[in-house]
């Protein structure tokens, strides 16, 4: 078992591109990605989204979390938290937390956010949150990565991190790019030693 869990919602599609990013980097630390996303909640009581998404990567299943010696999780910032789909998948996963599914496997977390200063660290703080309830060991990105010292954009210690502007026009850097696939890389390889113990 080598897969680790790249789990993320995304709107206007950077997080999504950061999640593929993470993915090569998990490949590149030898471990196999499995990226899934979840589906949009509504206000609308009436209103459900198909089983199977129409496009792009598949829904999570609950069984993707039990089989991942890893997760990666990401997601858009909303008022400096992570955003509504994302959470209320979390609070569903009751039932794993209750079998300590999760218990001693590696996580990182991922955002972005519309502007500099729009909360990108805290919506990283608390995707950590849950994952730590489930007793998940946080792997974040050490400053011997170069990229995070050159960045002028995104790129965090807690997580990897876009800025895509208000109008969310803004591509992801180069060192975004490098950052993401860093974190992958890192993420892939502590999971990676701590399943053989």
């Amino acid at each position: 078992m080598t897969k680790i869990l790249v789990l993320y919602y995304s709107q206007g599609g950077a997080v999504k591109e950061m999640a593929q990013l993470i993915a090569r980097g998990i490949e590149i630390g030898g471990a196999k990605a499995r990226i899934r996303t979840v589906p949009k909640v509504s206000a609308n009581c009436e209103a459900t989204e198909p089983e199977i998404p129409a496009k792009g990567d598949p829904y999570v299943e609950l069984s993707d979390l039990e089989e991942c010696i890893g997760l990666a999780l990401g997601s858009p910032t909303r008022f400096g938290n992570m955003a509504a789909p994302m959470k209320y998948f979390l609070d569903g996963t009751v039932g794993q937390w209750l079998k300590g599914a999760l218990t001693g496997k590696p996580a990182c977390v991922f955002t972005s956010t519309g502007s500099m200063h729009g909360g990108n660290e805290t919506t990283l703080l608390t995707m950590m949150l849950p994952l730590m309830h489930h007793g998940m060991m946080i792997v974040g990105l050490p400053y011997s990565e170069p990229a995070l010292s050159a960045t002028q954009s995104g790129g965090t210690p807690y997580g990897a991190s876009h800025i895509g502007g208000a109008a969310d026009d803004k591509p992801i850097s180069e060192d975004e790019r490098k950052l993401c696939i860093a974190l992958g890389k890192r993420l892939a390889e502590t999971a990676l030693k701590l399943a053989k113990q």
